[in-house]
């Protein structure tokens, strides 16, 4: 896809036109239908779960847009879509659009379009390895294909910034950030796990390999509310997240089931949110309820659509590939 016949159209006060050209729209409707037949011929069901909700998302990384009632727009179908496991609904996906207040930018957009699905009984290792073959189905389509590697969170983050994540202190993480020319003032707010998303996010992934599928896995276990932790290490929880050069695609986990020990997670970020100014959220107590009753192993992971139709197209910003982003919403 060249700029030339299909970069987006520049907005202006009261246009009604799309940001998107015609061809970017076909490719989605296209990716979209390549999803739903992978899905299919794995025998994965489709499923729709609500997008108005009684309960908050407590991650105080993430700020939901609520109604005057108390409802909350969902910024995954993950708490729905874990009753319907709980239920015995098998393997599961849904692809549809969620919500996240103030996330806007060349990369984000306050709504955007989610894939999530959950395997019954797979270790997360093996959903990870799902995840790089629906990424090269996709690709396959649009003459798109990547080198395939998996590594350690540790291990990752020693290659590109020099120091042993797992185990540094702030100091010696913020010495990284400034040795790579990060500017560091005015942060002294930030916790540890603050400082390590800013080495991730400002050294780590543009460092990355664009032709290469990075799988990484085995993050922190203060970084994975919704892991389990790993038998072998506690340190670390079955997290896992997919690049493709160093753009963030995937996040998944090997699902905690413990319903004691996720409304101990819950209630921990409930009151970090209120340490930093935010805002408590309701606990979703059907969930809870639904883990009691038994939610069975399994591992789940979330993909951003908009950002791998990005990647396909070779896009340099969301609202190439988004008819309407939320200055013409």
């Amino acid at each position: 896809m060249s700029p030339e016949d299909t970069g987006p159209v520049k907005a202006e006060s009261g246009d009604p036109g799309p940001t998107a050209a015609s061809e970017a729209l076909r490719a989605r409707g296209r990716l979209l239908s390549l999803i739903r037949a992978f899905f299919a011929g794995r025998e994965v069901l489709e499923v729709e779960t609500p997008v108005l909700s009684g309960a908050g998302n407590s991650d105080p990384a993430i700020e939901q847009f609520h109604t005057t009632d108390q409802r909350w727009l969902r910024t995954s179908p993950e708490y729905p879509m874990k009753r319907l496991l709980a239920s015995g609904s098998g393997d599961i996906y849904e692809l549809g659009r969620v919500f996240r207040a103030g996330e806007a930018g060349a990369w984000h957009n306050p709504e955007f379009t989610l894939l999530e699905w959950y395997r019954v009984g797979w270790e997360y290792t093996a959903l990870m390895d799902e995840v790089a073959e629906l990424v090269a189905h996709c690709g396959a389509a649009f003459g798109r294909s990547w080198t395939v590697r998996r590594v350690i969170w540790r291990d990752w983050l020693g290659e590109s910034a020099g120091i042993d994540a797992l185990e540094a202190p702030v100091p010696a993480i913020r010495g990284a950030l400034e040795e790579a020319g990060v500017g560091t003032g005015g942060l002294e707010g930030l916790d540890r796990d603050g400082w390590l998303d800013l080495l991730v996010s400002h050294v780590v992934q543009p460092a990355q390999d664009p032709g290469t599928m990075t799988l990484v896995h085995l993050y922190p276990a203060s970084q994975a509310a919704l892991a389990r932790l790993h038998a072998p290490d506690p340190r670390v929880a079955e997290r896992f997240e997919v690049f493709l050069g160093p753009t963030e695609l995937a996040n998944g986990y090997g699902e905690l089931t413990d319903p004691a020990e996720q409304r101990d997670r819950f209630e921990a970020e409930n009151v970090r949110r209120s340490a930093t100014g935010g805002r408590p959220v309701p606990l979703d107590e059907r969930l809870l309820a639904a883990m009691e009753q038994g939610l069975p192993a399994c591992s789940g992971v979330a993909l951003g659509v908009d950002r791998l139709l990005m990647t396909l197209l070779g896009a340099r910003r969301i609202d190439e590939v988004i008819a309407f982003p939320a200055d013409r919403a």
